[in-house]
């Protein structure tokens, strides 16, 4: 599985850090952090979810108001939003 994370869609409400600990707090910017994330494309970063965390990330997307997070399934699929 892998996880996409919009930084500049990012809000700062924190409910993924609180989900899953892929996130992180960025307090002086107001966003979150995804933890060992590489940046694919401007402000969009992007990392392989390990197979112990996949529900705890899959509940980190499904927790972010404004959709930043994106969960891709092995075959590449959408699957969260």
């Amino acid at each position: 599985m892998r996880i996409e994370f919009d930084r500049d869609t990012c809000i700062g409400m924190f409910q993924c850090t609180a989900e899953w600990d892929g996130f992180e707090e960025d307090n002086d910017a107001g966003k979150a952090i995804l933890v060992d994330g590489e940046e694919v494309d401007e402000d969009l970063f992007a990392r392989e979810i390990p197979e112990d965390a996949e529900l705890d990330a899959k509940f980190a997307a499904r927790s972010c108001p404004v959709d930043a997070i994106t969960v891709y399934d092995d075959d590449g699929e959408q699957i969260i939003p």
